[in-house]
């Protein structure tokens, strides 16, 4: 039986997509298994880093990114991304109550990093389809037509690999394993019961 989804490195992979990985190994110390994964499929690879180190140029800070990054992994189950997100946060100096929150589809403390991730969550649970209202929340908030459309790429950018992982059953790395992660159970609430 032939093995879906096999973990490549610069030997294993495609020709094409030896060469990312390599970059990937030495600018970050290891290949993580979504880019081992990804390389079965080197256009994806290539796509996937690019879509990285452009959004990495975004207006929106490091943490502002992580929050987007990680509202997609939380409304995407991505229980491989939610940790090295968890981690990035970390490394970005995000509030520690802020990186829990977004672990648990918590609000923020911070009401402009809020409006942030309460306009991703929009974007992705109505397939990037937002009312004037919610743009206006997001405008008032502090942000611009520059933001808003940065955040689409950074939704891009995490479509990929949430998907990928999805599909793969990516195995989470151990730099990231103290960060494991299960999408808390929330209880279903009836509109009346909001009130």
């Amino acid at each position: 039986m032939i093995e879906a989804f096999p973990l490549r490195d610069e030997t294993t992979a495609p020709e094409a997509a030896r060469a990312a990985l390599a970059a990937t190994r030495r600018s970050f110390g290891m290949i993580p298994n979504l880019e081992r994964v990804m390389a079965n499929a080197p256009a994806l690879l290539a796509a996937y880093g690019t879509t990285s180190e452009l959004f990495d140029t975004a207006s929106l800070t490091p943490i502002e990114r992580e929050a987007v990054c990680q509202t997609a992994n939380f409304e995407n189950e991505c229980d491989y991304c939610v940790p090295w997100h968890t981690y990035l946060s970390m490394q970005a100096k995000m509030a520690s109550h802020d990186v829990e929150a977004l672990r648990t589809g918590a609000r923020l403390g911070d009401p402009k990093l809020e409006a942030l991730r309460v306009f991703a969550r929009q974007l992705i649970q109505n397939r990037g389809k937002v009312s004037r209202a919610d743009l206006a929340a997001f405008f008032d908030a502090g942000y611009g037509d520059q933001q808003a459309l940065e955040v689409v790429l950074g939704l891009a950018l995490k479509a990929m690999s949430n998907y990928t992982n999805s599909i793969a059953g990516t195995p989470l790395d151990d730099a990231v394993k103290k960060y494991a992660w299960e999408k808390p159970k929330v209880a279903m609430r009836t509109p009346a019961e909001t009130r």
